[in-house]
């Protein structure tokens, strides 16, 4: 079963707009509390992920072909 090159980059950005939507939730909820840095720490590890899936597509559209 070969699983086409558009299905797995169409899965990627779903992901990346859920990591990023998440992400931005929850900075701004984390922000008001007591501890603004574990908020930036979790918009950080956000945009990793994002960073990681973005490469990812990277690679597919130069490897895979077709």
């Amino acid at each position: 079963m070969r699983v086409r090159k558009k299905l797995i980059i169409r899965i990627l950005i779903g992901l990346i707009i859920v990591v990023t939507v998440a992400a931005i939730i929850a900075y701004f909820v984390l922000a008001n509390g007591s501890r603004p840095w574990l908020a930036f720490y979790f918009a950080c590890c956000g945009v990793i992920l994002d960073l990681n899936f973005l490469l990812s597509i990277y690679l597919i559209n130069k490897n895979i072909k077709g």
